[in-house]
């Protein structure tokens, strides 16, 4: 009878593990086909998974299929075309000086913008805030700033200092061509080139000049404010602005 019993235990767990297994397999093929399955409230528990620690990992951002968008970077082809533009303007003073003798920064600055604009889809503003001032000619391309140009009247080499600090308060790290448009009236170009070469060497963030072939310009380079190793290239055009005794000739 003892021998009975101990085979009949025996023989009832292998039936219900054969059952759950049966179960279990059935859930698995019914899954595999997409098919949900509802669990019954009442259905009875016949084994519990053991609970497991979770590891603390920081979530991996979320995958983007978006196209990478370099930053717009104003090469030297296109920087001295935007150079040429602004002189040919120059040219128009000079052959319409009747027009022109009575402007000052502003009214000048506009007509330089209509040129710019001309040329580059309307992507020149004028007086535009950027990082700490303002400045007086801005080109930008998707959003960033591509190249940044002051324009001042020729009032002597402290004033020519100031423009260049000026130029450097607002450039942002990551502009690196920039202008300064001198209008002069009255003044030889000569006088002008030399004490702006002066100026300019003489300045904290001057590195090195760079050669460019133009009778009534300079070209340069600087570092930023607060990073020698970020440079800037720098180009100085002066124009002769006509005054009212050349216009009157």
């Amino acid at each position: 009878m003892v021998t009975f019993n101990s085979n009949l235990q025996r023989e009832a767990e292998a039936a219900v593990a054969a059952r759950r297994e049966h179960i279990l397999a059935n859930q698995d093929r019914v899954a595999a086909l997409g098919i949900p399955l509802k669990r019954r409230d009442d259905a009875p528990k016949t084994f519990a998974v053991p609970e497991v620690r979770k590891k603390v990992a920081p979530p991996l951002p979320p995958p983007t299929t978006a196209a990478y968008i370099p930053e717009p970077i104003l090469d030297m082809q296109n920087y001295d075309y935007i150079l040429t533009v602004l002189q040919n303007m120059a040219h128009v003073m000079e052959r319409s000086p009747s027009a022109f003798w009575s402007m000052g920064e502003e009214d000048l600055r506009q007509h330089f913008l209509v040129q710019l604009n001309g040329q580059f889809e309307g992507s020149a503003t004028g007086e535009t805030f950027n990082v700490g001032g303002k400045t007086d000619i801005l080109l930008r391309a998707n959003g960033r700033n591509v190249f940044i140009a002051e324009c001042k009247f020729w009032k002597g080499p402290k004033h020519f200092r100031e423009a260049i600090g000026q130029l450097l308060s607002y450039t942002a790290w990551r502009d690196t061509k920039t202008a300064i448009l001198v209008f002069n009236r009255d003044v030889p170009l000569s006088t002008i080139l030399s004490k702006i070469t002066s100026e300019t060497e003489k300045h904290a963030n001057f590195k090195r000049w760079l050669e460019w072939k133009h009778e009534t310009g300079l070209r340069c380079v600087l570092h930023h404010n607060g990073d020698p190793n970020r440079e800037m290239t720098l180009s100085v055009l002066v124009f002769d602005v006509p005054s009212e005794k050349s216009a009157s000739e």
